[in-house]
């Protein structure tokens, strides 16, 4: 494989400067991959409803630009013309073309932006009792054990996937951001629910934050004899492994996460990592190394995407790479249904076969991973196989986690249907409901 600026990637990424791209520079960067004028507009149509916004390490280490656009790290941070409708590209490239006024612009992608089911499997939802209004801000209480925390100084990220299901937080309206900074609030609110025994700081991407902004929100939490773990969401060692090794900040950055351990706390970096080529600057390694030296834990995962890894092969050498990195292989996902999803989405039943020829090529260190999984409204759901009962041909699943904490680890049946791919597309079969219903 040739990449650009191909020589000692290590060494030339160690030290360099964070440099954002976002949807202003798309034109440049599309004409690089060989995209026409007209591809290139609708390209740019498109990146007017979902987020672009990438960074100089992905391009110039990531991407292989001499197969791009159909480069996997190329699809998985460009926009793709028909990820929308081709109506919806025509009518906002048309506007693109006579430059119409940014305010029209504007509307029409918000129209377009509303027909991408923005909240999925209540993502906005707060769901949590307490403090007069029943709600605190930024932050979600779903499973009965663990709460996430969207801090506001994290929602962004150093790239954006094109696949995220959260792209409403990336948009700039802000009926779709979920986001708080009330710290003290979250502590009160732990405390009055003595269940709850794991936080998990999410976004965007938490480690987009400096040390002394995410120590506002993890040290208050340390002396919480309730919490067992504290987990970080990141894309960053995928998208800017430097923040770990040569940003001005780094060591400060490791002593908090030292600072965590000590407490006696798991802490659990929850790394995503969508393709094995992420997993092959030198840099990631050492980064991977300095953050494990602190006594913290990186589980991996991600969701089965359509045109990036959806191929067994491509899960069973990121697994293999991640356990001789010291990594914990842990979910793969299932697409949301969410955005461009009848672009990317793989139907559950290839999703099984996909997930079982990569688990069967993988020793046991590596089945520490669980999926397909869909992270749904009641719950995650797993998708265990493909079964006849009595005649019938079956999807058996069971809930990995759920709202109702009854429902964990029992099998249920769905009608087997090589379309579905989502728990809403599914029937249920052997009975006249789901267990959920």
């Amino acid at each position: 494989m040739t990449l650009v600026n191909d020589a000692a990637p290590a060494q030339r990424s160690a030290g360099r400067k964070f440099r954002a791209f976002t949807a202003k520079h798309l034109d440049e960067l599309t004409a690089r991959a060989g995209l026409t004028a007209d591809q290139r507009l609708a390209t740019r149509a498109v990146a007017t409803v979902l987020p672009f916004r990438t960074n100089a390490y992905v391009l110039d280490e990531l991407i292989d630009w001499t197969a791009a656009p159909d480069d996997p790290i190329f699809r998985l941070v460009f926009p793709q013309p028909d990820m929308l409708p081709e109506d919806d590209v025509a009518h906002l490239s048309g506007l693109l073309r006579r430059e119409a006024p940014k305010a029209e612009v504007e509307a029409a992608a918000h129209a377009v932006r509303m027909k991408l089911n923005p909240h999925p499997a209540g993502q906005l939802e707060l769901n949590v009792p307490s403090f007069g209004d029943g709600r605190v801000p930024g932050m979600q209480h779903k499973y009965h054990e663990t709460v996430l925390y969207f801090p506001k100084q994290g929602q962004t990220c150093h790239a954006y996937c094109t696949y995220c299901f959260r792209w409403a937080q990336f948009v700039g309206e802000p009926d779709l951001k979920m986001a708080g900074d009330d710290v003290a609030q979250l502590r009160d609110y732990l405390l009055a629910h003595p269940e709850v025994t794991s936080v998990l700081f999410t976004g965007g991407d938490a480690m987009i934050m400096g040390e002394p902004v995410l120590r506002r929100y993890i040290e208050p939490l340390l002396d919480l004899d309730q919490l067992e773990s504290i987990r970080i969401g990141t894309k960053s060692l995928a998208y800017w492994p430097q923040k770990f090794v040569t940003d001005p900040d780094a060591d400060d950055m490791l002593r908090l996460f030292e600072q965590v351990v000590a407490s006696g706390k798991n802490l659990a970096f929850m790394a995503h990592f969508s393709h094995p080529r992420e997993l092959e600057p030198l840099v990631v390694a050492e980064a991977c190394r300095r953050i494990r030296d602190t006594g913290a834990v990186i589980r991996t995962q991600a969701p089965l995407i359509r045109t990036i890894n959806d191929d067994p092969r491509t899960w069973e050498d990121m697994w293999r790479t991640q356990t001789r990195m010291g990594l914990i292989p842990y979910y793969m996902f299932v697409e949301r249904d969410t955005g461009p999803q009848d672009y990317f989405a793989v139907p559950l039943a290839d999703a099984y076969t996909i997930f079982r020829d990569a688990y069967a090529g993988v020793s046991g260190l590596s089945r520490t991973v669980r999926g397909p999984s869909m992270s749904a409204t009641p719950g995650k759901v797993c998708v265990d196989g493909v079964l006849d009962i009595a005649g019938e041909k079956v999807f058996a699943l069971h809930f990995i986690q759920a709202r109702d904490p009854d429902l964990v680890g029992r099998p249920f049946f769905a009608k087997y249907d090589p379309h579905a791919v989502w728990l809403d597309d599914l029937r249920p079969a052997l009975t006249d409901r789901f267990p959920y219903a």
